[in-house]
């Protein structure tokens, strides 16, 4: 019986959707392909910001209004540097400290990411694959009218509010996919790939551009199907809107769809967004995720139509 679940996901909207997925299947039969691509430094330490969204949501310890960090954080560490005139602008929770300190450490030791985020994983109780789409750096910069900017200075200080005009990920051709990264893929058990609904071109095409992760998927036995992060013409969270606007594109979910071609086999697409040929076999359904239950229903709608495939 095929019954493994890959899914490759960003941050708070990917997060959302593996919890929906995690409550439909032995969390053993599911693996997580986290972008990296948002990585980076700040204090010394090494901050992964998709990969610990992912492990706070999948843990119960997100923060539930965000989607992002950590519920009921303390701040004494900003005010102190704050008080001592450090730069404020990517905040450091007193609780959220750990993870980045602990990582750090463990880097330096020569333990690889992947290693460092499954170890998390476990003493979280997390029972799914958690996996860095590589172990090597892999760095989103962004090209805007101000100039190129790393994804964070980009999104955190400037507040996505600069013009884009290409998106690329230095380091990746030198990148390797992660250990179980395309065993997962291939796995010729897997009943589904999903594309979470990331952002397509800051949060998924950093995974895609490490070298054979997109063979992969092009020879993969299960289909791969996508979540559109359009609803009703809109990003429900993000820049992806304004970033598909200001690159000339279409915010639809034909547009998506396209965008991921040849790889996809299908596209869940939001119900309020109106029907019209995608060039992969689609289905309309509530894709807004703003309860547990609204996550559950989205991954069974997608569960659903990967079946169909099949």
């Amino acid at each position: 019986m095929k019954d493994h679940v890959v899914v490759l996901t960003g941050g708070v909207g990917g997060a959302k959707f593996v919890l929906g997925l995690a409550q439909l299947m032995a969390p053993s039969s599911l693996t997580a392909i986290v972008n990296v691509g948002d990585d980076f430094r700040h204090f010394g330490l090494h901050v992964s910001p998709d990969i610990d969204t992912l492990l706070y949501t999948l843990s119960g310890k997100a923060n539930a209004v965000q989607g992002w960090g950590r519920e009921g954080e303390s701040w004494s560490f900003m005010q102190q540097v704050r008080s001592l005139g450090g730069e404020d602008w990517f905040a450091l929770g007193d609780g959220d400290l750990a993870l980045h300190v602990l990582r750090s450490e463990r880097l330096q030791r020569g333990h690889s990411l992947s290693r460092i985020t499954a170890d998390f994983a476990s003493g979280w109780g997390i029972k799914l694959s958690v996996l860095p789409a590589s172990d090597q750096l892999v760095s989103t910069v962004v090209e805007t009218d101000e100039g190129p900017l790393d994804f964070q200075h980009y999104f955190v200080a400037r507040r996505c509010e600069p013009r884009v005009h290409a998106v690329r990920f230095d380091g990746a051709d030198r990148a390797l996919p992660a250990p179980g990264v395309l065993e997962a893929i291939g796995n010729s058990k897997a009943r589904a790939i999903f594309i979470a609904p990331s952002n397509p071109y800051l949060s998924i095409d950093p995974i895609l551009a490490v070298p054979g992760i997109r063979e992969a998927l092009s020879s993969a036995h299960a289909p791969v199907v996508a979540i559109s992060p359009v609803v009703g013409g809109k990003a429900v969270k993000g820049p992806t809107a304004k970033l598909m606007m200001e690159l000339g594109l279409p915010i639809t979910p034909a547009t998506i769809a396209a965008h991921y071609a040849p790889l996809l086999d299908g596209l869940l697409k939001d119900e309020r967004d109106p029907d019209s040929p995608l060039g992969v076999p689609y289905v309309s359904a509530d894709t807004l995720m703003l309860s547990l239950h609204d996550r559950i229903r989205v991954a069974s709608a997608a569960l659903d139509l990967a079946d169909r495939l099949v």
